[in-house]
């Protein structure tokens, strides 16, 4: 009996899911900071060496702590339904499992990191270390909900030839340097305030040193992604992509506006968390420029043999000449029977 298949927008909704449940989890893992919670839980697996959950000793900042703890679980959930969705659906595509697969796999490992984080009483590196995964899981979930709006099949860079590939190249470079800027990000926050426990350690470095060498690289990134966007208009590609980098340069200017702010009036939280916030849109963005420099190429996969390419699979000529000759050979058994027709009626 032939398993049911799960329907395509199901699986776009679960992918949808956790992309937003990945960049929550990073929202309220800045507030567990922003507000020095932190340690509201001081040690891992258990809330406190005695429980594992909060205790009123803890105040408020134990509540906020656990709550963001219990809120992995929630992500844990719809991480196994998307990847339980990508599997029962019919055909089964690989492009889908993968990221899934990722993000199911990269809860259980940032929870280990978090766990490490409160063992070495939030170590500024190793606060990087969460941050930045969970970047990368932000990126993972564009990399599904992209995706799942596709049909299957394979792809190529966007018009198949050598501006296409270039193009891709060059959002590639965009991508890079976007988590450049993320990452220089933590290390500009692991060097200054809201460390989420007045007793947490920094980095040592200095703030104005690194917060110059942040900046220098988002005029870097704000440079190649306008780069980005008069290459795709000078190339003829798809509206798409130039709409796609113009929004990366929004999102840009929005989050240098947002950081500039912040900076001159003395990091407010809710600045930070807003700042926090827009350097996963800054991911998404980036990576969904990335994805809309290719497309896919949809064509009937055959064997191997006359009328296939390398990967056996039929090209559009070789479709049109196998037409052709349908056409011919109806052609031919039409003239065959009306002659035939003719011989009956001359015979009778």
């Amino acid at each position: 009996m032939a398993r049911r298949s799960v329907s395509p927008r199901l699986v776009r909704r679960l992918a949808v899911a956790s992309l937003v449940s990945q960049i929550g989890i990073v929202v309220t893992g800045g507030a567990v900071r922003l507000t020095g919670s932190g340690l509201g839980c001081p040690t891992f697996p258990r809330c406190t060496e005695d429980s594992y959950v909060n205790t009123p000793e803890y105040g408020v900042h134990g509540f906020i702590e656990f709550g963001n703890r219990l809120l992995t679980f929630v992500l844990a959930a719809i991480a196994l339904a998307t990847l339980a969705a990508v599997l029962a659906q019919r055909p089964r595509r690989r492009d889908l499992v993968e990221p899934a697969v990722v993000l199911f796999l990269g809860i259980p490992v940032q929870a280990l990191i978090g766990g490490i984080t409160v063992l070495t009483e939030l170590n500024p590196w190793v606060v990087m270390l969460h941050f930045v995964a969970s970047s990368v899981l932000v990126g993972v979930a564009t990399v599904l909900v992209r995706r799942s709006r596709e049909p299957a099949g394979p792809v190529r860079p966007i018009g198949g030839g050598v501006a296409g590939q270039w193009l891709r190249r060059l959002a590639a470079v965009v991508v890079g340097t976007t988590y450049l800027v993320v990452y220089l990000g933590t290390v500009v926050t692991g060097s200054g305030p809201h460390a989420g426990d007045d007793m947490a350690a920094r980095t040592g470095l200095d703030p104005e040193s690194v917060s110059q060498l942040h900046v220098d690289v988002v005029f870097l990134l704000l440079g190649l992604t306008i780069g980005a966007w008069f290459a795709a208009r000078a190339a003829g590609s798809p509206g798409r992509v130039a709409r796609a980098a113009a929004v990366l340069v929004a999102v840009e200017l929005a989050q240098g506006l947002i950081g500039f702010v912040q900076y001159v009036t003395g990091l407010p939280i809710v600045l930070v968390g807003l700042h926090m916030l827009g350097s996963m849109l800054l991911v998404v963005a980036a990576v969904s420029l990335l994805l809309v420099t290719r497309e896919r190429v949809e064509a009937q996969a055959v064997g191997a043999g006359p009328g296939a390419d390398a990967g056996g699979v039929a090209s559009a000529e070789d479709e049109d000449v196998d037409a052709d000759a349908d056409e011919d050979d109806r052609q031919v058994g039409d003239r065959g029977v009306e002659e035939a027709h003719r011989t009956h009626v001359s015979l009778g």
